[in-house]
């Protein structure tokens, strides 16, 4: 009786200790299940709200926790648009490069005026007129650009003839050639060719001076005549004697 009497108290103590064990082991699993849990909630809210933020860059909602708005896509739009400046320089740049400077190209330029300009006869051994042409010969006037810059040249110039005893004016009609424009720079020369009814005759029309006024222009240069006298057409529809366009 003294041997059972002393061992059921140590399996109840026995049973005790087992009981513990397996209640804090319980306990245990429990916290570390609840560790899980807990620990899990944050990271799925943290992927939730990094989905929104990625799939809300149209949105003006501003970020938790700041005062200022959102400003969706800045990152992206500052790149664009730093490389749409630089492209927009860049087409700047490229474009003003293109401009001319100065006078530019031999083409560029506006209009030659009387006073950038030289006129004279020339007188040549093959533009002298031939008395004999009968209306088919003709004399011609160069123009030089005596100027600094380029300018461009073109059309029927105005033609006065001054008769040599002051005996009245001979405004010459145009041809109906067409002509284009003369680009000149300076020190570059173009011309025009004046048809001319050369005569002998008692009747004839003795021209003094030839006053040439360019294109477009008001004032005029003047030059002494070289040649002979004209048939008299001043009041002829078709006279044999008239200018045509430089070029």
């Amino acid at each position: 009786m003294s041997s059972t009497t002393a061992r059921t108290p140590r399996r109840r103590t026995l049973r005790l200790a087992v009981a513990a064990l397996t209640a804090v082991a319980g306990l245990t699993l429990t916290a570390c299940s609840g560790s899980d849990v807990t620990d899990a909630a944050p990271a799925d809210k943290a992927e939730a709200g990094a989905a929104a933020t990625s799939g809300g860059a149209g949105s003006s909602g501003g970020a938790p926790g700041s005062d200022a708005p959102a400003d969706p896509g800045a990152k992206d739009g500052g790149k664009d648009g730093a490389k749409g400046d630089a492209k927009a320089g860049a087409a700047g740049k490229q474009s003003g490069s293109a401009q001319p400077s100065g006078g530019g190209k031999a083409g560029s330029g506006s209009r030659c005026h009387t006073s950038e300009l030289k006129a004279s006869f020339a007188t040549g051994e093959d533009a002298v007129p031939d008395p004999n042409g009968e209306g088919a010969t003709t004399t011609s006037v160069v123009l030089t650009n005596k100027g600094s810059r380029n300018c461009v040249i073109g059309g029927f110039p105005g033609v006065d003839l001054k008769a040599e005893n002051g005996g009245g004016l001979w405004s010459l009609t145009r041809s109906s050639a067409k002509g284009g424009s003369i680009p000149l720079k300076p020190g570059d020369s173009t011309d025009f060719t004046i048809n001319l009814g050369l005569s002998e005759d008692a009747g004839s029309w003795k021209p003094a001076s030839a006053v040439i006024t360019p294109p477009n222009e008001t004032t005029s240069l003047t030059l002494d005549w070289p040649w002979g006298a004209l048939t008299d057409q001043r009041s002829a529809t078709h006279p044999a004697t008239f200018v045509n366009p430089i070029g």
